[in-house]
């Protein structure tokens, strides 16, 4: 099968040196908006950001983000987000493609008050399913081995195992990204055509039968930064008039998929 260019160099720089940047200490806003709105806030943005280095110029400066979210047959960690619990986290499984040579990620999200942590580490695909069964790491689980990714991976089934959580419901979305491009304090994204299904035992992304298109009025907007506000997105909000709201995709996708059909599942 032929390998464009993009996708070529996508693959060496993501699904072969796992060099990712990602904001492990950082403020989100959200917000939802029109198309409209999202292309002025695009052109906005353009000035001070630059697209991220895995966004397809050919899908619109996008790609697609799969999510496999853990939880317990009580749903706790759905819950904790609904109660508006101010320390809360949850459990993911990431990945980009079906290529069952790449990786994929397994990442603690937390909230502190208003700070969101992240822990990720980059696990090779054939360990997914030993590790959901297992509560114990093997420094050959890991893509890339050092003692902060083996602790890593650790804590994550150390919490899976204390609540006993399981693969719950895949989140699939589309996301189209900009970053800073002198370091990793600042990224805005759009998120579009979110898409949700219980999980199937099988970690893959091919159509399913149960999956579901919650209803998002807009596309879904993500300010996020590591230090202070930034002054040009205080003039952005201001600019185009938004007003910050909440979207966990996780709970949005429990509840548009019901409650009842997950709970002790």
């Amino acid at each position: 099968m032929r390998i464009d260019a993009f996708d070529q160099q996508r693959r060496e720089r993501f699904g072969m040196s796992y060099t990712h940047k990602m904001q492990t200490n950082r403020r989100e806003f959200k917000y939802i908006v029109s198309e409209a709105t999202a292309a002025g806030i695009r052109d906005f943005v353009r000035f001070h950001l630059i697209p991220d280095e895995y966004a397809d110029p050919k899908n619109y400066n996008s790609y697609w983000i799969h999510s496999l979210y853990l939880d317990n047959p009580s749903l706790t960690l759905c819950n904790a987000t609904l109660e508006g619990l101010k320390n809360r986290f949850k459990l993911r499984i990431r990945f980009y493609d079906d290529k069952s040579d790449d990786p994929v990620f397994f990442e603690v999200k937390s909230r502190v008050n208003d700070v969101i942590l992240k822990d990720r580490c980059a696990v090779h695909r054939a360990s997914v399913d030993r590790l959901l069964r297992s509560p114990w790491a093997e420094r050959s689980d890991l893509v890339k081995y050092n003692p902060k990714n083996l602790a890593s991976l650790q804590r994550f089934l150390d919490l899976q195992n204390k609540l006993r959580a399981d693969g719950k419901v895949f989140v699939t979305y589309m996301r189209e990204a900009y970053v800073s491009p002198h370091d990793d304090s600042v990224r805005v994204t759009f998120d579009r055509n979110l898409s949700s299904a219980p999980y199937n035992k099988n970690l893959r992304v091919e159509p399913l039968p149960g999956w579901v298109q919650p209803k998002v009025d807009g596309v879904v907007l993500e300010l996020k930064f590591t230090d202070r506000f930034p002054g040009w997105m205080g003039d952005l909000t201001r600019t185009f008039g938004l007003v910050r709201g909440t979207m966990a995709k996780y709970v949005y996708c429990v509840q548009s998929l019901g409650r009842n059909t997950l709970l002790n599942r």
